[in-house]
């Protein structure tokens, strides 16, 4: 979230993230997609073009709701796309272990790549708490607050401005 971001020194002690790029779990899953991507190439799975896309998909949907809902500008809204991303890191365990059955990977391979969506799924788990047990509304909110406060004081200075010019008319007569 632009300015404030969902890391705000104000609150945490933590650096303020600036884009989504920076957050480690946007980071862990991009890594599981590509790695999805890889393991998908090769000659006996790529064969299940339906499998390999079902996969893909549920894998760039981990990485791409969480870059949504940090854009979407609330904590609320980011939160509700976290729990879209969790979702699919359960998605991709599940058709993980089809793979496996279908012997379209070896046994390493795809405990590797579940514990990855595991990592995955618990940072998620952990970001999604955080978010929630903090008081932070997202940058979409302060806007909203700022341009309220912004509004007030305008008001109250056109106020002071027709106090003051009744001040000098009652004087004048």
């Amino acid at each position: 979230m632009k300015g404030e971001g969902h890391m705000s020194q104000g609150y945490s002690g933590k650096r303020t993230v600036q884009k989504f790029e920076e957050l480690n779990v946007y980071q862990q899953a991009l890594e599981l997609a590509n790695r999805i991507y890889a393991v998908t190439r090769s000659p006996t799975f790529s064969r299940d073009a339906s499998l390999v896309d079902q996969i893909r998909r549920a894998a760039v949907s981990v990485v791409s709701n969480i870059a949504e809902g940090y854009e979407r500008g609330t904590t609320t809204e980011f939160v509700q796309f976290l729990y879209f991303s969790k979702g699919s890191c359960g998605e991709v365990r599940a058709q993980l272990g089809i793979a496996l059955g279908q012997k379209y990977l070896s046994q390493s391979d795809c405990e590797k790549l579940q514990g990855q969506c595991r990592l995955v799924s618990g940072m998620l788990h952990n970001f999604i708490e955080y978010l929630q047990g903090s008081r932070m509304p997202g940058q979409k909110q302060h806007t909203v607050q700022r341009q309220a406060v912004k509004a007030a004081e305008e008001r109250r200075r056109i106020l002071e401005e027709l106090a003051e010019q009744r001040r000098r008319e009652r004087e004048a007569q």
